[in-house]
């Protein structure tokens, strides 16, 4: 293990509802949940103010809203994540080339890489000046654990939270460990924990005592050797630069249980084309096609079809995706289903078209008319989400608030506006409708956008990047 605190772990402080806070005035301060918000929802994240109530992430939404009533619950809206932890995670390469992330909102720096820092006092400075950086970029914050090791950078991270900066001097590591709880190590899981509790070990300073043997004798060789090595606080892994997808995935989860064989089909294809988009936006192709199930009694079936050669051509995904449904019993319902692609490549080959199955017959009626459905533009989008960016004729930028019986209620505000004003709306109000979201900070070079409580309603804002458009639930990218 290196001598110097050069390892930096940057964690952003509760990412999503942060990111709602920054863009909603109204939202500052307050408790705030984002996740989802139907029966089935669980809590992506919640605001420390949501946190004071017992709120978590995992939780179920039910839970939540029992907890903390008067929180404000949003959808996530994860396109604008992304595009947030794209700027946050070019400040990082920027310091050095090996960075590691481990999630939107979370990554590993190796300072000494990149020339940054050398010592003690040279990787403070790095990490003051990294959270100066975000801030000013993003307007959020976040959260520095600087260490000799990724697994003490880490730990430093979540001491520093909220907002805050903790390096761990070389030496000092065993003191600070010992009287850790054993969850606080990698790889200490509840299970894991658990067994460990029975055997009387609860801090790490007794994983230590109890010897390198004993554990081993508890959790088998491979954990026991690494749960022993790190309660002596020693951690060699390195920090591995961005490593590539190993497959792209987009999954929806329902409300109420889908029974209708054709609208089952209908999603798998509308879920194949929103796969596809983000394989092309990747610049990726992928051989082999993936599809997920859940049905009624939560038991998942999964579904795959290897091609001859990488694709991103929708209509040989969709093909392949409605084949391996084809394979799936379905009587019951369904309440979750997923599209993926794996075996992913920067390359595609142009024959594929080979390999989508042939146009059924226009007078086999089912088909046509499925066919038929598809083909239809897109209606305006009338089903308003709770944290939505929309735009009114007249009043400017908002963001949805809740819907229901027919109506929907906005509060008008932008990320630099003072908190604005609410008002209620039919939901097919054609004044309303659906907006890409706004940059949290100004762009210096243009004039802030005009409040829009004060009558004016503000131009298109400047140089908003394309990836903010829209919001896209369950999209996933997993990584090795």
């Amino acid at each position: 293990m290196r001598n110097a605190p050069t390892i930096l772990h940057l964690d952003m402080d509760a990412f999503y509802a942060s990111v709602e806070q920054a863009s909603k005035p109204s939202l500052r301060g307050k408790a705030v949940v984002v996740g989802g918000l139907g029966p089935r929802g669980v809590v992506a994240t919640a605001s420390y103010e949501a946190r004071v109530f017992g709120v978590h992430s995992a939780m179920p939404m039910a839970q939540a809203r029992r907890l903390a009533p008067n929180a404000a619950y949003l959808v996530p809206r994860f396109t604008v994540y992304r595009a947030i932890s794209e700027q946050v995670m070019a400040l990082l390469r920027e310091l050095s080339p090996l960075v590691e992330p481990l999630s939107l909102d979370e990554a590993f720096v190796d300072l000494e890489a990149g020339g940054t820092a050398w010592d003690e006092e040279s990787a403070r400075l790095a990490g003051i000046r990294l959270r100066a950086n975000i801030r000013a970029v993003t307007g959020l914050t976040g959260s520095v654990g600087l260490a000799a090791s990724k697994m003490l950078a880490k730990i430093a991270s979540e001491e520093a939270k909220p907002d805050g900066l903790v390096l761990i001097r070389p030496g000092t590591e065993r003191a600070l460990l010992g009287p850790m709880p054993v969850r606080t190590l990698p790889g200490v899981g509840p299970a894991t924990g658990d067994h460990l509790r029975r055997a009387g070990i609860t801090t790490v300073e007794e994983l230590a005592e109890a010897g390198e043997d004993e554990l081993v004798r508890l959790l088998g060789k491979a954990h026991g050797h690494a749960l022993y090595a790190m309660a002596l606080a020693h951690d060699e892994r390195p920090v591995v630069a961005e490593r590539e997808a190993k497959s792209v995935s987009v999954e929806d989860t329902y409300d109420v249980d889908i029974h209708d064989r054709l609208r089952i089909g209908l999603e798998v294809q509308r879920l194949a084309d929103r796969c596809v988009g983000r394989l092309r936006g990747a610049g990726l192709s992928g051989r082999t096609i993936v599809l997920k199930v859940r049905r009624y009694d939560f038991s998942t079936l999964t579904r795959s079809e290897t091609l001859r050669g990488p694709t991103d051509d929708p209509a040989v995904v969709r093909e392949a995706a409605a084949r391996l449904l084809d394979s799936v019993d379905t009587t019951g319902g369904v309440r979750l289903l997923g599209v993926g692609v794996s075996g992913l490549a920067d390359y595609t080959q142009e024959d594929l078209f080979a390999q989508a199955m042939p146009s059924p017959p226009a007078e086999e009626p089912e088909r046509g008319e499925t066919e038929s459905v598809l083909e239809r533009p897109e209606p305006v989008e009338r089903h308003w989400r709770a944290g939505q960016d929309v735009r009114h004729a007249e009043y400017g930028h908002g963001w949805v608030q809740g819907s229901g019986l027919g109506r929907v209620t906005v509060r008008f505000e932008t990320p630099q506006s003072s908190p604005g004003r609410v008002r209620t709306f039919s939901v097919d109000d054609p004044a309303l409708e659906s907006a890409d979201p706004l940059p949290l900070v100004s762009d210096p070079s243009h004039p802030p956008a005009p409040d829009p409580e004060k009558g004016h309603v503000s131009s298109e804002p400047a140089s908003l990047p394309k990836s903010w458009s829209g919001a896209e639930e369950g999209d996933a990218t997993s990584r090795p």
